[in-house]
Formats: structure tokens, C-alpha cells, sequence
């Protein structure tokens, strides 16, 4: 009688999910069609398996970091910062414009402080944030206290095993003081690149009113221009792996400092 129960509840079970799936296909919509799309796959498995020889959370830790982050000799700090001279002052609008591409629900580095603080500091006191970069940027020194980060691994999605780290990514979450202090150095060395003309014609990326559409707009205009001229047209897109990890700092510093961008900038970058 027990066996016999026990096997018309889960009977009934059974019915009533597949009454339930029937009417709730019945009335999908174009929003709830991809909730019955996952429903149907079925539960995601977990793909943030062991790794090879690293089973505890510290060891995952350490595969991860010597991964990501593998150790390369650096230069230790000047022992004395020599100020250089004719530096502009960081003005409020500099911040301000630094501010205005920062979104207040990014996740803070180590600190916590999220975006909306800075910008509340800023409509405060708007000599705070400037007082702080100016000396900064004077003596061309970016403080190690502002290069601490959080490190947030994700998976990436179809790999056929999760063994490796090379089967994950990371998401770096440097300090957000740190971050406004870039936003505006790499305002000023746009402005900088653009006066001096070291940016090649067809740069199309990260600069103020230059962007994705303009690089299309491009490749369209120049392929029907060399076709109607009888040549063959081919395109080549570059994915570099690693690209920002591997330049060199030396050669990158003399390329700027060889086309005239400012000493100061040159020495923080």
C-alpha cells in the first residue's frame, strides 16, 4: 500500500508539471518565450569546476592570480620625485567631464566607494578632487595605494571543460578615485595626440566624436572606391590577445615623449 502511494504521488506530480508546461506554452509571448527557452535547457551546470592541481579556495586563488597576473620584474619607485614645471592645475571641469562617463551603479574597487560619492564630493567642494590629482600629475607619479583592485572570474561560456584558467576571464575593478584620475589624463593626452598629429587618419576609437560608426562609414566608402578603380579588396580584422598586458612601457614612454606630449604626462603614464 506504501509502494503503491508512493508511486501515484509522484505520478501525480509528474501530470501536474506537464499540465503546467502545457498552459504555460500556450500563452508565451516574445518576452517570456526565453524563459521557456532556459526552462527547457534545463539548469546550466556549474562550470566553475576544479581546477587542475588546485582543490581548495586558496589554491584557485594562486592558479588564478599566477595566471592572470603573472609576476614580471618592475622598476622600483624614484626614492625622490622631481616636480616638474609648467604643469597645469587640474580644473573642476576636468573632473567633472572625467565624472560625467563614470556610471554610479559600477562596482567600486577595494574601497567600496562607488562614483556617486566623488560626484557629491565634486557638488560640495570642487576643489577636493583637484587639490588631490594636481600634485599627482606634478610630479608624474601614480601612488601603488591607487593601483589596488578587486578581481572578479568569470566563465566563458562553451568551452568544453573547466579545468584550465584559460577557460575563464576577469573583470578588474580598480579604485574609482583612481579611475577619474585616468578619465582626465586621457582627456588631456587626446587632446595632446590630436594637436600634435600622432593619431593615425582612420583612428576611430576612443576619442571624443569618433567611434564604431565612423570606422564602418569608412570601410564602406573606401571598398566600393577601390572596386570601381579594378583593385581586389580584401579587409583583415585583428583580435591581439593580451595586447595592453604586453606593451612596452620604455618604448611606449619614448614614442610620446619623441612626438612632444608634455614631460608630466609622459611620467605618470
Amino acid at each position: 500500500m506504501a509502494r503503491v502511494a508512493r508511486n501515484t504521488y509522484f505520478k501525480s506530480i509528474q501530470s501536474a508539471k506537464r499540465v503546467h508546461w502545457s498552459q504555460f506554452l500556450a500563452d508565451v509571448n516574445s518576452r517570456s518565450v526565453w524563459d521557456a527557452g532556459k526552462i527547457a535547457a534545463g539548469r546550466a551546470p556549474d562550470r566553475f569546476s576544479t581546477l587542475e592541481n588546485a582543490s581548495s579556495p586558496t589554491e584557485i586563488n594562486n592558479t588564478l592570480l599566477q595566471h592572470f597576473f603573472p609576476l614580471r620584474p618592475s622598476p622600483p619607485p624614484p626614492l625622490i620625485l622631481p616636480a616638474f614645471k609648467d604643469v597645469p592645475l587640474v580644473l573642476p571641469s576636468e573632473v567633472s567631464s572625467a565624472l560625467r562617463k563614470s556610471s554610479n551603479t559600477s562596482p567600486p574597487g577595494p574601497s567600496g566607494i562607488p562614483y556617486s560619492v566623488w560626484k557629491r564630493v565634486l557638488k560640495a567642494n570642487e576643489r577636493i578632487l583637484p587639490s588631490l590629482f594636481t600634485p599627482l600629475l606634478t610630479y608624474g607619479y601614480h601612488p601603488l595605494a591607487m593601483k589596488k583592485a578587486n578581481g572578479i572570474v568569470l566563465d566563458k561560456p562553451g568551452k568544453p571543460d573547466y579545468r584550465t584558467p584559460a577557460s575563464f576571464r576577469i573583470i578588474v575593478l580598480l579604485e574609482t578615485v583612481s579611475k577619474i584620475l585616468e578619465g582626465l589624463s586621457a582627456l588631456r593626452l587626446a587632446a595632446a595626440a590630436r594637436s600634435l598629429g600622432l593619431l593615425h587618419p582612420n583612428q576611430c576609437q576612443s576619442l571624443a566624436g569618433l567611434g564604431c560608426f565612423d570606422a564602418v562609414a569608412t570601410l564602406t566608402h573606401e571598398v566600393p572606391l577601390l572596386q570601381a578603380a579594378s583593385f581586389k579588396v580584401s579587409t583583415l580584422f585583428l583580435d591581439v590577445k593580451g595586447g595592453f598586458d604586453n606593451v612596452c612601457a620604455n618604448r611606449l614612454a619614448s614614442i610620446l615623449a619623441e612626438g612632444g606630449v608634455s614631460v608630466y604626462l609622459v611620467a605618470w603614464i
